[in-house]
Parts: C-alpha cells; structure tokens; sequence
C-alpha cells in the first residue's frame, strides 16, 4: 500500500480511501464489517463516512468495527456532517449549534474520542464562514477533531473560507472531497484544481469509478437496471457518454 500526507496536516493516509456510504444500506452490517476488516489488512488505514449515511447506520457499524478489530489507534477516521438529523429545524446545517451536537452524536456512534478529519458536506450561505469556523476551532480545542475539510464546496466559496481561516487566524480546511472522475471532470479541473494545489489541500474523491460505470459492467440501461447502485447515477452517465460519442 502507497501512502500519501493529507494537505499539510502531516497524516500519512493510504493512497486508497475506503467509503462507507453503502454500509447499513444496500451493503448489510456482516457484508460492512467484512469489508472493513480485509481493507485494514491491506494496509488501507483511512476510512471515510458521513452521520447521513444510511441512517447513522454508517457510523455505527464502522465504530463497531474498528472497536472489535483494535484498530482505532491507527486508522485515519474521517467524517461529515451538514444534512438534516432529525424535524429539528436546527438539526441541519452548518451553525454552532448543529455543528457541536452532530460532533458529539458522531463521537459517539464511532466508538471514539476524535475525529481525524472532521469535514463540511455542504457549504452554507445561511451561516457566517467565520461562525462554523470558530465553532470548528472549538472542538479542535477541545481535541474533538483534529483536522477540518470541506466536501462539494464550489472554488468561489473554498477560496472565500480559506481566506477567513488565514484573516481570523482560524483553522482551515486541509481537505477537499468533491465529485470527480473520468466522466465528470470539468468541474474539478477548471476551478477547484488550481486552487487545491496552489493552497496545499489533499483531494479525496468521490464517485472516482462513477458508481461503477467505469468499470464496464454497465452497458445500457438494461445493465443499469441489473444493480442496485445502477439507478439514475449509472444512467446519467450512460447518456452523457452516449451524446458525446
């Protein structure tokens, strides 16, 4: 396994990242549990979820597993949060409010007493950049969380956050994950990669393998149909592949 440093945290992260978005949905807890026990024999010791994911489910199960393999101490944890929790109003977004109580319940879930790599899953114009900032500052402080990222942010509001952090003296993001693969590269390219590079962030993609489109085993929407991640993903990708030949 290749190792890499994750922006300039000073984190050596594998190069492979493993996703949790499937366990304890369409990837059942035994299947889940598997899956992450032969990734860490792999050598694979950076593991990505999000409090959303199936329910919390992720979260879970992925704290059951690295609690029953041992495996906490060196295992790279990341995790995300902005969607609703609950019919809370304020159980969403990005507010200090939200921000702190979504920590804490993934705390707990995980299993663990820090985050490695806590991370924004959406940006947030209703909020202040500086108020989930210091909000972040906060748990950093408070050894919640130890590095902050940024996921599906567009480069106009990573550039202005970065700004803020570097202004107030506040921690920054070290991180980005956006969408981006063979299919869809437009957007990662033209704006977000110079920025990425020129501020030092580590990239951690998603989709990279476009929901297994570019694996091959989708070849028309029959194909599609045949899976349960085939869905509109794998069909959206279908005809634009389609238009452009």
């Amino acid at each position: 396994m290749e190792y890499r440093v994750l922006g300039r945290t000073g984190v050596r992260v594998s190069q492979i990242c493993l996703g949790t978005m499937m366990f304890g949905g369409k990837t059942d807890k035994a299947e889940s549990i598997r899956i992450i026990g032969h990734a860490l024999d792999k050598g694979v010791n950076f593991v990505d979820t999000a409090n959303v994911y199936a329910g919390n489910e992720s979260e879970r199960i992925l704290g059951e597993a690295l609690a029953a393999a041992g495996k906490r101490q060196n295992t790279i944890l990341a995790t995300k949060f902005y969607f609703p929790q609950s019919k809370d109003e304020n159980a969403r977004g990005l507010s200090r409010r939200h921000l702190i109580e979504a920590c804490d319940a993934s705390l707990k879930r995980l299993r663990t007493d820090w985050i490695d790599l806590y991370q924004l899953h959406r940006s947030n114009a209703d909020v202040p950049i500086d108020e989930t900032l210091r909000a972040l500052d906060d748990l950093i402080r408070a050894g919640k969380v130890r590095a902050i990222g940024a996921s599906n942010y567009s480069a106009a509001r990573l550039d202005e956050a970065l700004q803020t952090s570097a202004q107030l003296t506040l921690p920054r993001y070290e991180s980005l994950q956006p969408l981006y693969n063979l299919v869809e590269r437009a957007a990662y390219e033209d704006e977000l990669e110079p920025l990425c590079r020129r501020e030092g962030l580590g990239v951690i993609n998603y989709f990279g393998l476009a929901s297994g489109f570019l694996t091959g085993k989708y070849r028309s929407e029959a194909d599609a149909s045949k899976s349960p991640r085939g869905g509109g993903i794998v069909k959206k990708y279908l005809t634009s592949v389609a238009a452009a030949c």
